[in-house]
């Protein structure tokens, strides 16, 4: 089985069920077409990180792309500082989405789907936003922040699929292996 991304967060939430991974990071373009809306971002390079690694024909291929949705905007992940800081500003005391595109493949056989959850954030303080920039924990994260992480803690309610805040929602990658006849649980 070959996790198509670099991604730890993703890495650990497999491995968490027991499965062994090859990692291989994909070299794909992730910048949004022209227009793009956020679900079609996901889907379009879920699927091109699935194609986009070499695997055996009977090595199953999982592929993901997460992003936040604000208001229609991708916030993909910060430029530096200063734009996370600025993503964490615009992001307080609102409701966003959280669309991860999922692809699972198996030869030339894919099956792809995006996942949606809503995030809402308690309000930011000036403050708040400064020392959680500090940390770096933003720098590497759509949205700028990492709900497993210490920005967590700016969440007060999730509607929706967890693991998919965290970059992966593990039901529908079961579901998705299960449709292209891979038994991810429990099989053998």
């Amino acid at each position: 089985m070959t996790l198509a991304s670099g991604s730890p967060r993703r890495r650990e939430l497999l491995e968490q069920l027991g499965l062994e991974l090859t990692i291989v990071s994909p070299d794909v373009d992730e910048t949004p077409l022209d227009r793009e809306a956020p679900v079609a971002y996901v889907r379009r390079l879920a699927i091109a990180k699935a194609f986009a690694v070499e695997a055996a024909p009977d090595a199953l291929v999982i592929a993901a792309d997460t992003t936040v949705d604000l208001g229609g905007e991708i916030l993909a992940k910060p430029d530096d500082a200063a734009h996370a800081a600025d993503m964490l500003r615009r992001l307080s005391a609102r409701t966003h989405r959280v669309h991860t595109g999922v692809a699972v493949r198996l030869g030339d056989r894919f099956a792809a789907e995006v996942v949606t959850s809503l995030v809402t954030f308690v309000p930011l303080t000036p403050a708040t936003i400064e020392w959680y920039v500090a940390t770096g924990e933003p720098m590497d994260k759509a949205g700028a922040y990492a709900v497993q992480g210490a920005g967590g803690v700016f969440v007060q309610r999730i509607r929706g699929s967890v693991s998919n805040v965290v970059g992966l929602p593990l039901h529908e990658v079961v579901r998705l292996a299960g449709e292209l006849g891979v038994t991810l649980l429990g099989g053998s």
